[in-house]
């Protein structure tokens, strides 16, 4: 396994995780994001290596959710919850291999979701039916991939238009244009205890959140028509966030902090998979010519210094380290400093290392495009 790249690596060791049925226990435990998103890495290095196991994997873990109807196990459109669209980027990768209807069906619920989507007054989703008037940059990579995918498979070119709406309009809400990063979430109604009472703004910029969005934009603009209206602004956002990422970039490891701005500031530290999301953000935006200069050096120098200070590769597989556990928005989630340095701290947590494995895998196709 050695000599394999890094994302074949990584794969490797969470498939050696299953049970002798090829079962995952954590991902098959529930319909999430995380799971969902291990899944897509998955799928998605198979693909680029002929590895026809690892789309089964995928495959398999999926069908223990999609039912015969098209229903899905775990899911209820009534929570309008912007993560629980997220595993249902799998579904277009399904529908392409098997004429089976169900997985057509359970895209066409979980935009119906997207559509009726509990609103701000200027359009954009709620997190959470539980989040009433709150953008939070988590949900754009949840839902704005799946509708700019699902608008190009079902031709419904309306939904670009959705699309490039939530993208635009979350930035325009939480864009700071001194450092020209985004911060968290943005309350419209200004009641949480961690809006800002004139701005609505959470107070700071936590990294895997601007990871997250980061990673909407690419992947959205990927299905964008050449010719749509707003195609070139989401890409000049995405440019300017580039250029930010630059800026706040750690020079010595190449990486980013948990609360960005912050530096070497007590009990701030370099996390990993918010810098995994910006390495697979800029290196895939170069591939696909969004990105100028000085993108691809940046992505390079992260990478390399996020396989030297945190990757442990042994008889174990590998290993990521640094990893943020979680963190939100919520009355005992304020949004504070010492709230983002606070949380937890892990190795090997799934929403670390499927970043990881996104990342690899875009060094490494662009490598293979030189």
């Amino acid at each position: 396994m050695e000599g394999n790249p890094w994302s074949v690596r990584t794969v490797e060791t969470i498939l050696r995780q299953a049970d002798g049925e090829g079962v995952h226990p954590e991902i098959a435990r529930r319909w999430a994001y995380v799971p969902g998103m291990m899944l897509m890495a998955i799928a998605r290095a198979g693909d680029f290596y002929n590895k026809d196991g690892y789309f089964d994997f995928m495959k398999r873990h999926m069908d223990l959710f999609v039912q015969e109807d098209g229903s899905i196990r775990g899911y209820r459109i009534e929570e309008y919850n912007l993560d629980q669209i997220n595993q249902g980027k799998n579904l277009f990768a399904l529908r392409a291999k098997f004429p089976d209807s169900r997985y057509e069906k359970a895209s066409h619920t979980l935009a119906a979701q997207l559509i009726s989507q509990p609103r701000t007054t200027d359009g954009g989703f709620w997190h959470k039916k539980v989040y009433p008037f709150q953008m939070w940059l988590d949900g754009l990579y949840m839902s704005s991939p799946f509708l700019a995918q699902y608008a190009k498979t079902y031709n419904r070119p309306e939904l670009f238009d959705e699309v490039a709406h939530q993208l635009l309009l979350v930035e325009r809400r939480t864009r700071d244009p001194k450092t020209g990063l985004l911060y968290h979430g943005w309350d419209e109604a200004k009641e949480q205890v961690w809006a800002d009472p004139e701005s609505g703004r959470s107070p700071n910029f936590w990294s895997r959140a601007l990871g997250w969005y980061a990673m909407a934009l690419v992947d959205s603009l990927e299905f964008f028509p050449v010719d749509h209206p707003q195609r070139g602004t989401i890409i000049g956002i995405f440019e300017r966030l580039s250029r930010a990422l630059a800026r706040w970039q750690e020079k010595e490891s190449g990486l980013w902090f948990q609360v960005l701005d912050q530096g070497f500031r007590e009990g701030n530290y370099l996390e990993t998979s918010g810098s995994s999301m910006f390495i697979y953000a800029l290196a895939k935006g170069v591939r696909l010519q969004y990105l100028e200069q000085p993108s691809r050096p940046v992505a390079e120098r992260a990478y390399a210094g996020l396989i030297q200070r945190f990757v442990e590769a042994g008889e174990t597989g590998v290993h990521l380290h640094s990893i943020c556990h979680g963190a939100g928005l919520s009355d005992d989630r304020n949004g504070s400093y010492e709230y983002y340095i606070g949380e937890q701290v892990v190795s090997d947590a799934q929403i670390g290392v499927a970043p990881f494995i996104l990342a690899s895998l875009e060094m490494e196709r662009l490598l293979d495009s030189l």
